[in-house]
């Protein structure tokens, strides 16, 4: 993995993964999406959609009960910064420092580790977050990522990040 190539291409995943309106109905079609693409796949994963500070879609399979908490600090940290948690992680992993150094945030709320990604609405900016919780970081990343591109029409191989 090359951390400069996966922060350019995070960032054009973040520009192009903007959702023309947002509501519950919306979050419950993107969480079922994500739910049915993670059991054709055997995925043991917990998904959390939701706008800051309002759960609306939350789903786990044959998760572990730590990656409810590792979803909740991800998410933590996409409210925080309005990034994505991997894109914050590898700033921070390319800086060589910690979110407790740098920003004196606990990592027992917040965690820059891939899966969570922000939910941008046109004309609003970052309303919530996209979090899947279960898979290594840079999948659980591209697992949302793989999602908002079917719910919105894009083409996921055009956005994927570069093979490792």
């Amino acid at each position: 993995m090359d951390i400069v190539q996966d922060l350019q291409s995070i960032h054009v995943q973040e520009q192009a993964l903007v959702l023309p309106h947002f509501d519950a109905s919306v979050a419950w079609r993107l969480g079922t999406l994500l739910r049915e693409l993670a059991v054709a796949r055997g995925h043991a994963i917990v998904i959390d959609i939701r706008t800051f500070g309002l759960p609306l879609f939350f789903c786990a399979l044959d998760a572990v009960p730590d990656n409810v908490d590792w979803a909740r600090r991800k998410g933590n940290v996409v409210a925080h910064f309005r990034r994505s948690s991997y894109a914050v992680g590898l700033r921070l992993q390319q800086a060589g420092t910690t979110l407790a150094s740098k920003h004196g945030l606990s990592s027992s709320e917040y965690a820059a580790h891939g899966g969570a990604l922000p939910l941008t609405v046109a004309g609003a900016g970052v309303i919530g977050s996209a979090t899947v919780s279960g898979l290594p970081q840079r999948a659980d990343h591209e697992f949302v990522v793989e999602g908002l591109c079917t719910h919105l029409g894009l083409d996921y191989a055009q956005l994927a990040l570069a093979n490792v």
